[in-house]
């Protein structure tokens, strides 16, 4: 890796950086990825049990990634664990984290139909529930959008969410279309490092720069030569490298995707941009 592309600035905009994979190493993680020019992390919650663990795992790196910061919802595979009364739980813990510039939006939430044995009407509860909070606090939403991207567009239309990030996106282009018309962000990351992911590489390429983000999804969906190199499991410091090939499958310099994809990010999430700005750690992406 040239130093050139270590002084770029990465944003990683879906990574479990609480995932039991990175217990006992975080700092290790944290460190990996700030040495790699990752300044900008989002950590999307996925359960009650993490939302208070989230917040301080943010403020506590923070220092070592000016842009470390988390949302919290309710996550579709984790309806099961869930209880009704976590939608009011989450309703107070949104209100008590307004206050923390590194709070930025709620997530990670949606519909799975691709995972058997998960209730949809269950599911559908949730979601439209952490939709409604969206709409109510007007915070940004990290989708979770597998096989589900009609219902969720549909969901959408009945309400004013102000913006957001769907999360590893592997819809049509059309379905695609609808979501950048509704304000969204479109997520890439290790996927499209496979040959064989065509349908994610062609929306990569013909999709407006202005509507892509990065993410890793850490420690999950890793890149294509993670097991040939022998690593364990995905983390945020291989997303520049996972960025790299990103820009070389759009045909454009790992300098400008470095500049848009920041610019996006930010512009998804106001409250993460707010923090970026008042953050004189942050060298310029410009």
């Amino acid at each position: 890796m040239s130093e050139a592309h270590k002084e770029l600035a990465w944003v990683d905009t879906h990574c479990h950086a609480d995932a039991p994979e990175f217990k006992d190493i975080l700092p290790e993680i944290i460190l990996g990825a700030a040495d790699k020019g990752v300044k900008a992390i989002l950590l999307p919650t996925v359960q009650a049990s993490d939302w208070v663990p989230a917040k301080n795992l943010a403020n506590q790196f923070g220092n070592q990634i000016p842009g470390l910061v988390y949302t919290l919802g309710i996550h579709p595979l984790y309806i099961n664990r869930a209880q009704d009364s976590d939608i009011d739980a989450l309703k107070n813990q949104i209100e008590q984290s307004l206050d923390d510039p590194r709070f930025v939006g709620i997530g990670e939430i949606g519909l799975d139909y691709f995972v058997e044995g998960l209730d949809p009407q269950r599911q559908e509860f949730f979601f439209h529930k952490q939709l409604d909070l969206a709409q109510q606090f007007q915070l940004p939403v990290i989708l979770h959008v597998r096989r589900s991207q009609d219902a969720i567009l549909k969901a959408l239309r009945k309400r004013t969410v102000p913006c957001g990030i769907a999360h590893a996106f592997n819809g049509s282009h059309q379905q695609a279309e609808q979501f950048i018309e509704l304000g969204f962000k479109l997520g890439f990351g290790g996927a499209a490092t496979y040959d064989r992911a065509l349908q994610i590489r062609r929306l990569l390429k013909e999709l407006p720069l202005e509507s892509i983000v990065t993410e890793t999804d850490a420690p999950d969906i890793p890149p294509v030569w993670l097991k040939e190199e022998g690593g364990l499991f995905n983390e945020p410091a291989l997303l520049p490298r996972i960025a790299q090939q990103l820009a070389g499958i759009r045909g454009i310099s790992e300098e400008v995707f470095s500049k848009v994809v920041w610019q996006n990010a930010m512009q998804a999430f106001p409250r993460w941009s707010s923090l970026m700005t008042d953050n004189p750690s942050l060298q310029s992406t410009s």
